[in-house]
This record gives structure tokens, C-alpha cells and sequence, in this order.
């Protein structure tokens, strides 16, 4: 099925989109410019969305606005916007009355004219979905890059040729619902997060694996060997099954021999890369490229793998170094939204670094966290609802002997302060707070944005 038959198989239907905003507005414009009757429900008030409201109903599009925009849903499809959960009463309401839930991936996974590769995980996702694409990239081929990063892809749909790549990174969100897997995907690994969406870790890991239940067998399936929850999802593969490794070598896949990237299939090693051809810092990046090398095995020459490496700088709020001032490094890694993101982090860097941690409660626990800021960190400054949590996981450390030093500060311009006015040549001040960004920021990337201003700032 093709975009254009797909709209034509919902025109005489109603249908109401969950969510304005960057991801599904587009889709609410195709569709309304299509003949489609498109209900725009979003919990901001007309006042929130400003001209955009006229905008939208200038194209016909109906606006239910408001603390009830989920109230008496009766249309004949509904997309439903990721981070809303498809059972709640709203929505069961809904599909009792004979609606079909949907969501604007699902819909993508229906009518892609090409091959699709998805990364999930807890950690690394963005960064390996993005090398994903810039090996295919310097190979030569057309990619299409979506998901929770790039764009929506839905609408473009039409314009992508069967050659083509589109490369997904997914959350558990978007693959609770799924009903489709890709040709090729990527577990990067496993670990706590969103459990204050998901009901317990069990339906989180569950989420995860639609990523590859619906594979064929000729599908390909990337999992993480040294991880203990995807390698005993990889025991469940239903495609070709890939493993990588920087602890051990699987039979078939990608493992770190010394310093030597290598390549296993059907009994035949290939050394791919050195590590030290690897411009991104800390050893969670090596495991970032094996499982991009791993997932692109076959589709993209080695030589294009290494000339990714030697020039990716890394994407944005993955510690990336915003600036060196007097002789203090400073770096932003916002993304660090859990403990085990946080920890990786941590272990880039072969000095004691001052910390800056604390944010939105998730519910995860912080034990694994505590042992490794009483070894990574000098100086813990806090901030933002977990930051008692965070103290006392550092308290309760069996290594903890009164380092390192905890401060609590109000917000995060007091705390880049007080890390300057604490800092000294040579020392490295990193962002990287272990929480998502929801009680004070909008997402990770604006937390991350507003550290770099105010570093950039600092006199």
C-alpha cells in the first residue's frame, strides 16, 4: 500500500489526530489538503497555539482544544500522539465504540516503499541510528532519517524509491502498539527507564521487543551480548540474529579484540576499525559503532565505516564540549535522562569530573548510580526533584566515605555558577543529570540548550 492509497482508504472517514506540534502537524495538514475530515485534539488552549489555530482551520481542519480534548472521541480512526498510552479510557472507550487506534509510525510501516532499519534501547539509541546513517550515507545511499529524531516521515512517504533507507529511532512508546518489525533492528541495550509511564519494567522490556517480533526470517536482529536482558531476547530472534560484544566473541557479529573492531559472519573475520580511529570519546561509543557496524554489515564497505569515524564529532547534548574556559572543560550530555546514560558518561572520562545531576522524577532507581559518582565524581552539585534521591544513593554507597562533596542548589543557572566559581584548571564540569528534564524544561535538548547559554555566557 502506498501513501496516496492509503489516504484514499480513510477519505470517506473521520479521523482525529492526537497532538499539535512538530510531529503530527504535518500529517493533519496532508491529510485535511487530501479531502480527509481531520479533529485536531490537543490539551493547549487556543491562546497557546496562537495563529496556528486560524492556520488549521483554515484548512478545514476542527480544533477540540482544552483540558477535555480526549472527551467523547467518536471518529473512525484515531492517532494517538507516542507518549499518550494507547489504554487509556479515552482511547478504550474509543475502540469499544468501533475506532482503530493508530499512530503516525504504524501508518509508516505500512506504506514505506523501502528498506527500514530501527534502533531502540535505553541508551545509545540516537547516537547509533545516526551512525547508521551517515555509513549509508558515505556509501552512497538515499536515507531518510525519523522516529524521535530527524523528522516525520509519514508525509514523504511518496517520495522515497524502494533503494532507498529510511533509519528509526524508536521509543517503547511508539513500539507498544506495533504491529510490524523492520527488515533490520537494533537493541542497543536494556536498562530501568520510564517507569513512570510504563506499569513495571516487565511491560518496558516488552514494549521494547516488538522491535523484532514481527520480523521475517530473512530479517536481521542486532542485539547487545553483554547486556543480560537482550541477550535473552536474542534467544527469541525471528530473523538472522546478530550479536555484538566488548566483552566476549559471538559467533556471528561484531567484537572488540584489543583495540581492533572485528567482524564475524559465517566463520569469516574482517578487522573493520581501531578503536583509536574513533573520534567520540568513552567506551559506550565503541559499543555505539559496533551495533551501527553490526546493523549495516553487507550494505555499506568498511572503508565508509572508518571515514565515518574519523570525522563524526558526535551529536548535540551527547557530551559534547560546549567550552574551555581558564583550563575547565565543559560539557553537555542533557541526554543523560537515567542512571545507566549517566554512568556512561561518567566513565569518558579518566579525571574525577564536577557533576551537575537532577531533574524529573521517572521512578527509576538510583542504586547502580550511587558507587559510581562516589568514583567518578569530585564535586556533585543537585538540582531539581530527585535531588535528595540522588544524595541519599550516594550516602548509601558501600565506597562511600564522605566524597565526593554534595551541593543543592535551586535551579541550573545556580548550579553552572557555583561549578565556575568551584572549578580549576584542568577539571572538567559535566551535565549530566541521570533524569529526565520535565520539571523545570521542556525536553533534554531545551535543558541542554539553556547549559550551553548559560556556559557561553560566563566570564
Amino acid at each position: 500500500m502506498t501513501l496516496q492509497e492509503y489516504i484514499a482508504s480513510i477519505r470517506d472517514k473521520t479521523v482525529a489526530i492526537v497532538g499539535i506540534g512538530v510531529s503530527n502537524t504535518p500529517l493533519i495538514e496532508l491529510l485535511a489538503k487530501s479531502g480527509v475530515r481531520v479533529t485536531a485534539c490537543d490539551r493547549k488552549s487556543r491562546e497557546d497555539l496562537g495563529c496556528e489555530a486560524g492556520r488549521l482551520e483554515s484548512l478545514g481542519v476542527t480544533l477540540k482544544l482544552g483540558d477535555e480534548y480526549l472527551k467523547n472521541l467518536t471518529q473512525d480512526v484515531i492517532f494517538r500522539t507516542p507518549g499518550l498510552r494507547r489504554d487509556v479510557p479515552e482511547f478504550l472507550a474509543a475502540a469499544a465504540r468501533g475506532s482503530e487506534i493508530t499512530s503516525e509510525m504504524e501508518v509508516f510501516f505500512q506504506v514505506a516503499p523501502c528498506m527500514l532499519i530501527a534502533v531502540t534501547g535505553s541508551d545509545g539509541k540516537t547516537t547509533t541510528t545516526t551512525l547508521i546513517s551517515e555509513f549509508l550515507r558515505e556509501a552512497g545511499k538515499n536515507v531518510h532519517v525519523g522516529g524521535n529524531i530527524g523528522r516525520p516521515l509519514l508525509c514523504e512517504a511518496d517520495k522515497m524509491r524502494p533503494e532507498d533507507y529510511a533509519v528509526l529511532e524508536l521509543s517503547s512508546f511508539q513500539l507498544m502498539t506495533m504491529t510490524r518489525s523492520p527488515h533490520i533492528a537494533v537493541i542497543t541495550n536494556l536498562a530501568p527507564n520510564h517507569l513512570d509511564v510504563h506499569r513495571d519494567m516487565a511491560e518496558y522490556i516488552a514494549a521494547k521487543e516488538n522491535i523484532f517480533t514481527h520480523q521475517y526470517s530473512s530479517d536481521i536482529a542486532v542485539f547487545n551480548a553483554d547486556n543480560d536482558i537482550t541477550a535473552e531476547q536474542a534467544g527469541r530472534a525471528v530473523g538472522r540474529r546478530r550479536l555484538f560484544s566488548r566483552k566476549g566473541e559471538p559467533e556471528e557479529g561484531v567484537f572488540l579484540r584489543g583495540d581492533v573492531i572485528v567482524s564475524r559472519a559465517d566463520g569469516v573475520e574482517r578487522e573493520i576499525m581501531h578503536t583509536s580511529d574513533i573520534l567520540l570519546p568513552g567506551v559506550h561509543n565503541v559499543e555505539n559503532y559496533m551495533a551501527a557496524i553490526a546493523a549495516t554489515d553487507g550494505l555499506v564497505p568498511d572503508e565508509a565505516m572508518r571515514e565515518v569515524a574519523r570525522t563524526f564529532a558526535g551529536v548535540e547534548h551527547r557530551i559534547e564540549l560546549v567550552r574551555t574556559l581558564r583550563g575547565v572543560r565543559y560539557y553537555n550530555d542533557s541526554i543523560g535522562t537515567s542512571p545507566s546514560r549517566t554512568i556512561a558518561g561518567l566513565r569518558s572520562f579518566p579525571e574525577k569530573v564536577i557533576l551537575i545531576a537532577g531533574g524529573y522524577d521517572k521512578h527509576i532507581p538510583f542504586d547502580t548510580l550511587g558507587p559510581e559518582l562516589v568514583e567518578h565524581v569530585k564535586l556533585l552539585i543537585l538540582c531539581g526533584a530527585t535531588a535528595e534521591k540522588i544524595r541519599d544513593c550516594v550516602e548509601n554507597a558501600p565506597n562511600y566515605q564522605g566524597t565526593p562533596e554534595m551541593l543543592t542548589v535551586s535551579e541550573l543557572h545556580a548550579a553552572v555558577e557555583t561549578a565556575a566559581q568551584r572549578a580549576g584548571e584542568g577539571d572538567v564540569i559535566l551535565l549530566s543529570p541521570a533524569c529526565a528534564a520535565f520539571d523545570q524544561f521542556k525536553n533534554f535538548m531545551e535543558r541542554g540548550r539553556v547549559f550551553k547559554q548559560i556556559v557561553s555566557g560566563l566570564k
